[in-house]
């Protein structure tokens, strides 16, 4: 059985979209996010949201589903932004250590970093969704 927690009404409305897994999906997400942020007024999260969007619909894209991935950015508390990404795999994320010389497997350190270790995965029947935290940063 699912539970869906809503946010308290005082919080604003969230975006959620549906994406193929197709290279161009991540270019979508990012303006989906940075749109939402302009709206909440919160343009300094920009930057990181993107890159950490970014990152998620790119692990998700490397999954190999065939249907769809579902964005969502929502503020589940005055001062956090969550940015989640679900997919059809029940793989889940492993964080990796990248060598100095690497050019992969830094993304989900990148999404550790920029969020300060506030992120995680939820798995369920059909697949996971992985989810960012921002924090507001105070007036």
């Amino acid at each position: 059985m699912s539970v869906t927690v809503e946010a308290p009404s005082y919080l604003p409305a969230p975006s959620t979209v549906r994406l193929g897994y197709r290279p161009e999906s991540a270019g979508v997400a990012r303006q989906i996010v940075r749109n939402k942020l302009a709206d909440w007024e919160l343009r300094d999260l920009a930057d990181d949201a993107e890159l950490i969007v970014s990152e998620l619909v790119g692990n998700a894209a490397k999954t190999g589903c065939l249907t769809f991935m579902t964005v969502r950015i929502r503020r589940v508390a005055a001062r956090i932004v969550r940015i989640s990404v679900r997919d059809g795999s029940r793989s889940l994320p492993v964080l990796i250590e990248a060598g100095e010389d690497e050019e992969c497997h830094r993304g989900l350190a990148l999404v550790h970093k920029l969020t300060r270790g506030q992120w995680g995965v939820t798995p369920d029947e059909f697949g996971k969704t992985v989810h960012a935290d921002l924090r507001v940063p105070p007036d």
